[in-house]
């Protein structure tokens, strides 16, 4: 069980500084240690263990990001935070790289600080109780492109694969970009009869037109420019194997006739030549697209959608299969940890805030978070901050811009006491100025309350904030995420 008291050592070489943050810090359950030496505080954090190190950067007789280095050093877990007046750009890159969980601005600490220290102790405590309660992961032996899933939608796909695997009939494979279309269709080669023979993947959408016709069916020499020889197509090559067309849906409609031959009769002719190929190769197809629709607007062959429509497979997106999120997350962090990478765990609010969000690239979205949270995670546990969400790789939290008077105001009506101006800054704290103003906004409209307009507008602007995302905005208003749906449902805002 975590400790109820958790402790902040402050390094400063400033004792104002230094009684101001136990003042803005310390509460029942914080115990706020300072000094004014990086060489003490070094002696003070292995002596006293603290949860976090907040440290000036113009520390003596070493400097703020020495001490960093000889802590984390010690304890590769350590949660620190520095800060100074004006961080350069190279001081500020330096600190995460080695390892930093945040780098602040003296003149942004009543704002900022804060909340920073609220977030660190919390992660503290989260990975605490992951390291007491974590259990080894169970997940499938084998090679790395088992298929993960224990959602009923996820059982059903793979019953139906080992159902298709006794034939050789062609297989359509549906389901957004992402889902793990390839991955079923080797399944479906490895568990069949064809095993020992040759499967080959093209991707119709990456292949030109001119190229495509002599990718699958091979060519002879001469037979256009730059064809210096003979070519073995992929009809060819895996005659007894499995050919996957990914993207079939992409495919120009003068291949489409030709692959349409190869279903119907096994014949095929390289580009060039005259002589009859036969090829027993198995067609398993994927597509994105409603090939359907396709028929309708006469961009897909109907006989040839009818051909491959013999067992269709569809596999569901990932929003619409939560339950497999954290399995997926897992059988990742193995796998980046079998080929020599970190060994990671995934925190419990780092889960459950994977599993609130609606991963638009699906699968192949939440490899690449996964892979790219392993490269920035600085200590063992993955927490919420190390997991980017969203555009660009952007990670969804800790995002603070300079607050406006008007969430200065909507900041007071929380538990928070008020922040007061820290030594060495310039101190533009206007919260009392706003909540005057607000205050004589009601006197002067009987109408206007108050505080539950207040609360309306905290909600429905951190849900914005964040993107939808419900537990980063319960944690961003200090609330719980059921008090948070309750508000949701009493001002029926719209997620």
């Amino acid at each position: 069980m975590p400790a109820t008291t958790q402790t902040v050592l402050v390094a400063d070489p400033e004792s104002d500084f230094l009684d101001w943050a136990t003042k803005h810090l310390g509460t029942p359950k914080t115990k706020i240690i300072g000094t004014t030496s990086a060489e003490e505080a070094l002696n003070l954090y292995e002596k006293e263990k603290p949860d976090l190190l907040l440290a000036e950067f113009h520390l003596q007789p070493f400097t703020g990001m020495e001490l960093l280095k000889k802590v984390r050093l010690n304890d590769p877990n350590a949660m620190v935070v520095l800060n100074t007046g004006f961080p350069p750009t190279s001081a500020i890159i330096e600190a995460m790289r080695l390892g930093a969980f945040d780098f602040l601005r003296k003149e942004s600490l009543p704002y900022d600080l804060r909340p920073v220290v609220e977030e660190v102790l919390k992660a503290k405590e989260e990975m605490q109780s992951t390291h007491a309660k974590s259990a080894p992961v169970s997940l499938p032996e084998g090679d790395t492109e088992s298929i993960i899933g224990n959602s009923t939608a996820m059982q059903e796909v793979i019953k139906m694969i080992g159902r298709v695997s006794r034939s050789d009939a062609p297989v359509l494979i549906t389901g957004e970009s992402g889902c793990g279309k390839e991955v079923v269709a080797n399944a479906i080669h490895r568990f069949s009869r064809r095993a020992s023979a040759d499967y080959v993947a093209i991707n119709c959408a990456a292949i030109p037109e001119n190229l495509l016709e002599s990718e699958l069916f091979g060519h002879e020499k001469g037979s256009f420019t730059g064809a210096i020889g003979r070519r073995v197509g992929r009809f060819e090559q895996c005659n007894d194997g499995t050919l996957f067309l990914d993207e079939i849906g992409d495919m120009p409609l003068a291949v489409q006739s030709k692959i349409l031959r190869v279903l119907q009769s096994g014949e095929f002719a390289r580009l060039g030549g005259n002589d009859s190929l036969n090829s027993s190769a198995r067609i398993v197809a994927a597509t994105n697209k409603i090939l359907e629709k396709a028929v309708s607007e006469n961009s897909f062959r109907e006989d040839l959608y009818y051909r491959l429509n013999v067992v269709r497979i569809h596999i569901p997106p990932l929003r619409q299969r939560r339950e497999d999120i954290r399995p997926l997350a897992q059988h990742f962090l193995k796998r980046i940890a079998d080929k020599g990478g970190p060994t990671l765990r995934l925190s419990e609010e780092a889960a459950d805030m994977m599993e609130n969000y609606n991963w638009p690239g699906n699968v192949r979205e939440l490899e690449n978070t996964i892979y790219r949270s392993s490269v920035l995670a600085t200590t063992d546990v993955l927490l919420p901050s190390n997991i980017p969400l969203g555009n660009l790789g952007e990670t969804t939290t800790r995002v603070r811009p300079a607050p406006t008077k008007k969430e200065e105001a909507e900041a007071s009506t929380e538990s928070t006491p008020t922040p007061t101006p820290a030594p060495g800054s310039n101190g533009k704290v206007s919260v009392e100025q706003a909540v005057e103003t607000l205050l004589n906004a009601a006197e002067n409209d009987p109408s206007l309350e108050l505080l539950p307009w207040l609360e309306r507008e905290m909600t429905s602007h951190a849900m914005k904030r964040t993107g939808g995302n419900q537990l980063q905005a319960a944690k961003l208003l200090g609330i719980t995420r059921a008090t948070l749906r309750k508000r949701l449902e009493r001002f029926e805002i719209e997620v």
